[in-house]
């Protein structure tokens, strides 16, 4: 309850953000770190059970681009595209996870599956440029102003409090699973999934159920992100570098802690923003080849991340016999006096 208490209320201390009057350009770093958030924690609540995706690109476009085309093409305001970008986003997901789970595609199959399913995506959108923009990306159109809160076209502050609502849903999300069932279920699969289905657990349904979470956080990130910057381009948004980037992010924060890959985002879009001033357009690769350098990194030195290292607590110290206090017996001895040969 404490934790739920204090949860609550730094949301609300967030909430309030936008009344400092902060330069855009801090908002918008602020809004973009939430949505990556958003996905990071997608990524990590698959990837701290075994489950590790190379492919979450993919469902940030597919939630992106069918927002903005049900937009640009029928009109349909991105209110409704993007709940049904997700569940567009989700389709896929299960098109992807129910045959690997069934036929058992686990650990770094499973990692190259997704990560051909993310370039898949990407070919797609740009070989569809008739409709997307192709690799040009495409802009939704610009409503009138008396439209603008139809068409989710208002300003930085609309959009925290947007962010701000997905990340505290992904934290729920988090939360709920931990104290469900289907945690310890997915604890047993990473450890055995032999043993796990031998003791009756639905091994298919579990993996298919938290993959569909991960998948629908993913894509609301990549909606809202999409909305938000007004652009889309299928090198941001689909494909393996946003996947490359998400995975960072989670595993530098922390992908066991619900606020590492929080502080994931932090680091990266940090380091996104500091690369981006120090090289400009001199370096486009600097960014994945950094993130690959110091993924590496994490995943020998610090596998649990930041999170991980801020969360260690000194090893509790066993009490000492003291003068006025009985030494204990030794192991096995429970106190009994040495039983005497017949």
């Amino acid at each position: 309850m404490g934790g739920t208490a204090l949860g609550a209320a730094a949301v609300l201390a967030l909430a309030a953000v936008p009344l400092l009057s902060l330069p855009d350009y801090f908002m918008h770093v602020l809004i973009t770190m939430l949505l990556t958030a958003v996905a990071g924690t997608g990524w990590a609540l698959m990837g701290r059970f075994g489950l590790v995706s190379f492919g979450h690109g993919a469902f940030l476009g597919i939630g992106a681009y069918t927002m903005a085309l049900l937009w640009n093409l029928y009109g349909i305001t991105p209110w409704i595209g993007i709940p049904l970008g997700v569940a567009a986003a989700m389709a896929v997901g299960v098109m992807l996870g129910y045959p690997s789970f069934r036929l058992r595609v686990v650990g770094h199959y499973f990692a190259l599956v997704t990560l051909a399913a993310g370039e898949i995506v990407r070919i797609l959108i740009v070989a569809l440029r008739g409709v997307t923009g192709g690799s040009l990306g495409m802009t939704p159109q610009q409503a009138p102003p008396e439209a603008a809160f139809a068409a989710m076209q208002f300003g930085k502050a609309g959009f925290w409090w947007l962010a701000l609502a997905a990340w505290a849903g992904g934290l729920l999300a988090w939360r709920l699973l931990d104290r469900s069932m289907s945690s310890r279920a997915l604890a047993a699969i990473a450890e055995d999934e032999d043993a796990a289905a031998s003791i009756g657990i639905r091994v298919t349904r579990e993996k298919l159920k938290v993959m569909m979470i991960s998948v629908a956080l993913a894509a609301l990130a990549g909606a809202l992100t999409a909305q938000y910057r007004m652009y889309l381009n299928p090198e941001s948004l689909a494909g393996l570098a946003p996947s490359l980037q998400i995975v960072f992010g989670a595993i530098a924060g922390g992908m066991f802690s619900p606020i590492g890959p929080t502080i994931g985002a932090l680091i990266t879009i940090g380091l996104d923003e500091s690369l981006r001033v120090f090289f400009g357009t001199q370096f486009i690769g600097a960014a994945p080849l950094v993130y690959g350098l110091l993924l590496v990194m994490f995943m020998l030195f610090l596998p649990r991340g930041i999170a991980g290292l801020l969360e260690r607590r000194p090893a509790a110290r066993v009490p000492q016999p003291g003068p006025h206090r009985e030494a204990a017996a030794p192991p096995g001895s429970l106190g009994e006096k040495p039983a005497t040969g017949a």
